[in-house]
């Protein structure tokens, strides 16, 4: 698999036009989160320095082709004092598969503080290497993903709310060293938040594999981080029903900061499966 680092260069091929790289990929369809990253990379191309993204709300319009550049245009739609809003098209062989909005906040703003609290989970240390238990039976999806360490926290380590429900927790980073900048690390999020997310669905449904999707994904960004250590990936599904599930992240560094939250729907189609390989990018 290629570094995070290469799938997040764009090219800048004409005035808030660029290109992204295609890729080697275990997958028929493209990860979304290579996407979505390489849509925000774009667009924070079209900003100052003194601004920082804050929130980002995508849609995945049609499967993506791993197999070709995906070009993404980038309109300026507002720049402001305090804020900035870019719009992000991302589009192959002439259609449109992604679209994205971007806002974007001056790094030096203060106000109120408060967060909740990091729920209890066993250390990541504790949990098995997925790539190190399955070895070559792992399947498309955790090759694709092999740089990065995901470790999900089994059920019976798991403090539940009978409030929720479905619930899921995963340790995640990037296993290699990534660069101080921030912009890294927030785009190698995007690319992460993708991950695992949609599966907390199934925790109340053992057995059953729905046809899954990614259908759209919203992101917000309250504190620094690094993607290459740990963060402890919350999850929860509060409604699935008529074909689509809704699913959230709150995403937790190991000294217990909230630094993102995620909220995505995807497509729980039973009846129509498909192979897990396909990661869900289907025609809809």
């Amino acid at each position: 698999m290629a570094d995070i680092e290469d799938i997040l260069r764009v090219e800048r091929i004409e005035t808030d036009i660029y290109r992204g790289g295609a890729f080697e990929s275990y997958l028929r369809r493209t990860f979304g989160g290579q996407v979505a990253g390489q849509a925000l990379v774009s667009a924070t191309q079209t900003v100052g320095d003194e601004f920082a993204v804050h929130s980002l709300h995508g849609y995945f319009l049609r499967p993506g082709n791993p197999d070709i550049p995906a070009v993404f245009l980038v309109d300026r739609i507002r720049d402001g004092r305090s804020f900035v809003t870019r719009r992000v098209t991302g589009i192959q062989d002439g259609e449109a598969i992604f679209m994205m909005s971007a806002s974007f906040h001056v790094t030096q703003d203060e106000g109120i503080e408060h967060q909740d609290r990091m729920p209890p989970a066993p250390d990541p240390e504790t949990l098995p290497d997925r790539i190190e238990e399955y070895g070559d039976d792992a399947n498309a999806v955790l090759k694709e993903w092999a740089n990065f360490d995901l470790r999900v926290v089994p059920p019976d380590q798991m403090v539940t709310s009978d409030y929720f429900a479905a619930q899921q927790r995963v340790w995640f980073r990037y296993r290699k060293p990534l660069p101080d900048d921030q912009s890294i690390h927030v785009c190698t999020l995007a690319y992460m938040s993708d991950m695992t997310l949609l599966g907390s669905s199934k925790v109340p449904h053992p057995g059953v594999e729905p046809q899954a999707a990614s259908l759209d994904h919203a992101m917000w960004f309250m504190r620094p981080f690094r993607a290459d250590d740990w963060l402890l990936y919350d999850q929860t599904s509060p409604s699935a029903g008529a074909g689509r599930a809704l699913t959230q992240g709150r995403i937790f560094d190991r000294n217990g900061r909230m630094v993102a939250a995620v909220t995505q729907e995807g497509l729980s189609r039973t009846g129509r499966l498909m192979p897990a390989d396909q990661h869900a990018r289907t025609d809809r």
